[in-house]
């Protein structure tokens, strides 16, 4: 929702690009303060509690857009999108090792891969749902009617939750729950310690990628989309996001989880010089195609800093999501270069990130081949 709602507010409230990216930081700002006090929570209740409390998060945030639209209020509206912040970072913390831990070490990056694209499927319908919610039949800009949608599901599915059989999964171990302490001792960790810091370029760069998309295509000196139309690109950014995740589960048989980063990533490099670089009538076909390399990114990511760390995990999952932050970071960088000189050469900011994250994915592959030639050696020698 983020991706529509950073127009529609920015046309309403006619801010800069700048103004228009507090919709980002009020958003991820929560990923540098919760995380780990969810952790530690989660510890105390389980998972179960967690996921309730999670929901119920969200549904409460969603309301407060009323007030937030009758009052034509900004500042309230940010409010509201921090405290559904809260209840997703909750989700997140939560959710994201569970899946790592539903079954063996090798399916790892399968399964948390295969949840993602339940989250993609709803990406492909908010685009165009929301924008219908938003503008309706009157094209007034209506912002809070997909939220009380949001608000009312997430709350019956929190009821569902709480009746349903899913067990507790509460872990074993709930101490040095500090910042600091994690951060030392994820330095036993390499891919974890460095995956952190490159979580925190990665969705940086997603949210620039996305949150500027129907800004991007409704510029008339690239494609001069409507809103309507601008929203259906994105939609389709999600579609094919959402179909190439689920394709791609079966590569991770074949292909290291840290050579599929690099892949889809140099694919992100590319199609986004082409977006800053160029103009054409295939510019917003390279939009789309973002949605190709972009599918499989974070939960692969994310895998790949939790793999195999054992009772860590809880605060390494935290560790992780204290990285997301950087979608509260990257997105004013990409709005001033887009107030200074234009939309389309901002986008260079994602490029950046997205060349570091390349550079990660070869890393875990060549850790990979290492471990894998240090036991085939081992084995060798048992013989």
């Amino acid at each position: 929702m983020n991706d529509i709602l950073l127009p529609s507010l920015k046309n309403l409230f006619h801010l800069s690009y700048t103004q228009s990216t507090r919709i980002q930081q009020s958003f991820y700002l929560v990923y540098l303060f919760f995380p780990i006090p969810i952790a530690y929570f989660i510890s105390r209740f389980g998972y179960k509690i967690g996921l309730i409390t999670a929901l119920a998060i969200c549904s409460i945030g969603c309301s407060i857009f009323i007030p937030a639209y009758f009052l034509s209020s900004y500042i309230l509206a940010l409010v509201a999108l921090f405290v559904v912040s809260i209840g997703v970072t909750l989700i997140n913390v939560a959710a994201n090792p569970l899946a790592t831990m539903l079954g063996t070490p090798e399916g790892a990056h399968a399964r948390i891969n295969f949840v993602q694209v339940f989250s993609r499927i709803g990406y492909s319908l908010t685009p165009v749902l929301g924008t219908r919610l938003i503008y309706g039949n009157d094209k007034n800009i209506s912002f809070y009617r997909p939220y009380m949608g949001l608000g009312i599901g997430t709350f019956l599915l929190a009821i569902f939750i709480y009746f349903s059989v899913l067990p507790a999964f509460k872990p074993a171990v709930a101490k040095g729950f500090s910042f600091f302490s994690i951060l030392k001792e994820s330095k036993k960790y390499p891919r974890l310690f460095w995956g952190a810091i490159i979580m925190f370029f990665y969705v940086g760069a997603e949210a620039c990628t996305a949150g500027f998309f129907i800004n991007y295509l409704q510029d008339k000196s690239i494609a001069g989309f409507s809103a309507d139309k601008a929203a259906s690109y994105l939609t389709y950014y999600y579609v094919i996001a959402t179909i190439v995740g689920f394709i791609s589960i079966s590569f991770f048989k074949f292909i290291s989880a840290g050579r599929m980063v690099a892949i889809f990533g140099s694919g992100m490099v590319v199609l986004l010089l082409l977006c800053a670089l160029t103009k054409s009538s295939w510019n917003p076909y390279f939009m789309i195609g973002l949605g190709i390399f972009i599918s499989i990114l974070f939960p692969t990511l994310f895998s790949l800093g939790v793999e195999k760390i054992g009772d860590f995990t809880e605060k390494g999952s935290a560790l992780m999501n204290i990285a997301i932050v950087g979608g509260a970071v990257f997105p004013p960088i990409q709005g001033l270069i887009a107030d200074k000189i234009n939309l389309q050469i901002s986008y260079i900011i994602p490029c950046f990130c997205f060349l570091l994250i390349v550079c990660y994915g070869l890393f875990c592959d060549r850790k990979e081949i290492v471990a894998t030639d240090y036991t085939e050696a081992l084995g060798d020698s048992r013989v």
